[in-house]
Parts: C-alpha cells; sequence; structure tokens
C-alpha cells in the first residue's frame, strides 16, 4: 500500500513540509510506504488546453498528454492508494506549483458529459493540507475558506474521499525584525509556533493514519 505527498513550497523544512512528513508518518505507522515529491524541484507546466484528454477515439483519452518531469508522478498517483497535496497560502490560494499539480491531476479524468464522471482507474482517497499566515478569522472574514472546500471537493468527486486540513497563523520568518511585517506579533508567532504547530503536526499524523486505516477495514 503506497501513499505519496506532493509539497507545493519552495520551503523543504518549514511549515508545509513538516506537515506533510507527519502525514506520512501517520501513514507508515499504518504500514503503508511512503514518498515525498517536493514540486519545486520538477520542471513542468499547468494544463495548456490542448484537450486531448478530450479527444474521442484520443490516445491519451483520460489521460494528460503533456510529457515532462510531473508525468511520471501522475502515473504513479493512478496506483496510490493515498495523496497527500500540501501547500502553504500566500495569495488567497494554493500554490502556483500546486494548483498546476491539481489541473493536470483532475481535468483529464473529469468528463464533459451530463452529468459528469470521474475516469480515474485507481482507488484512493486524499489529504489536502494548507498552511496559512494568516489567522482564521482573517480567512474566514476573507472568504478564503469557501475556496479551499470547492477545490476539496471537486477532488473528491474525480478522485476519491478527500478531507482538508487547515492550519492557521504559522510562523513566516526566523527573525521577524528583518522584514516589514508589523501586522504580525513576533513574540505571538513563536509562542503559536512552540504551542500549537506541534498540535497541527499531530493532526496532521492523524490524516496520514486515516488514509491507509480505510482501506484496512
Amino acid at each position: 500500500m503506497n501513499v505519496i505527498a506532493f509539497n507545493g513550497s519552495p520551503r523543504k523544512e518549514w511549515n508545509t513540509a513538516t506537515l506533510l512528513k507527519s502525514a506520512l508518518e501517520g501513514a507508515a505507522s499504518c504500514g503503508a510506504q511512503t514518498e515525498l515529491v517536493h514540486l519545486y524541484d520538477l520542471d513542468y507546466k499547468g494544463c495548456t488546453s490542448c484537450f486531448s484528454c478530450k479527444l474521442k477515439g484520443g490516445k491519451s483519452y483520460g489521460r494528460c498528454a503533456m510529457e515532462d518531469d510531473l508525468t511520471p508522478f501522475l502515473r504513479k498517483i493512478e496506483t496510490a492508494r493515498g495523496i497527500l497535496l500540501g501547500s502553504p497560502v500566500y495569495l488567497a490560494s494554493a500554490t502556483g506549483a500546486m494548483r498546476s499539480l491539481i489541473e493536470r491531476l483532475v481535468f483529464p479524468f473529469y468528463t464533459y458529459t451530463d452529468p459528469p464522471a470521474s475516469l480515474f482507474p485507481g482507488k484512493t482517497r486524499v489529504g489536502i493540507l494548507y498552511a496559512f499566515g494568516a489567522t482564521e478569522e482573517m480567512a474566514i472574514q476573507l472568504g478564503w475558506d469557501q475556496s479551499f472546500n470547492e477545490t476539496g471537493a471537486m477532488m473528491g468527486r474525480v478522485l476519491g474521499p478527500a478531507e482538508t486540513l487547515q492550519v492557521y497563523d504559522t510562523l513566516q520568518f526566523d527573525d521577524y525584525s528583518k522584514y516589514v511585517a508589523p501586522r504580525f506579533d513576533p513574540v505571538q508567532k513563536a509562542a503559536r509556533r512552540r504551542d500549537i504547530f506541534p498540535q497541527d503536526c499531530r493532526r496532521a499524523f492523524e490524516m496520514g493514519a486515516r488514509l491507509v486505516q480505510h482501506f484496512k477495514k
């Protein structure tokens, strides 16, 4: 049983990566083989609207026709029992690297039929993790939570049951005195990193474990 995680952050040792590693530890604790992929190490693009995945009788029907560094991982996903997607939230959305992966992953399997159907050949579950520098109150006030819920719902319709973990008020910098960011309290940020972030990692661990436990029932 394999679980593959994709880090949509350019950082390999910060909030998002740490949450994903915790989730993979949870999956591994239940017997899964795990893999972590850093998207910023890969050379790829988002969907180019070629529509080869929708072409009648086409050799790429139901599959992304593009060939680049992302291609082998899209094939791996088809046989994975669990998929973990993690991204920081910079501008009210996942990073461009993560959005490009989601486009390439979901759109080819999503049919233009009425009602729409899924061509995804595997049987998997999806965990999506977001790391916000903003507080939960800020995110709700700005309406960001709605867009993340919609992404999770789409993943669930096309790939398999999906759940989302949103982690708020994360530590953005090692030293806040070096940056122009007066809206944030560095003392409060450090305290939350010390006291709350470990709990967030535990929730990520439990998410990873649930992905695997479902298939053992």
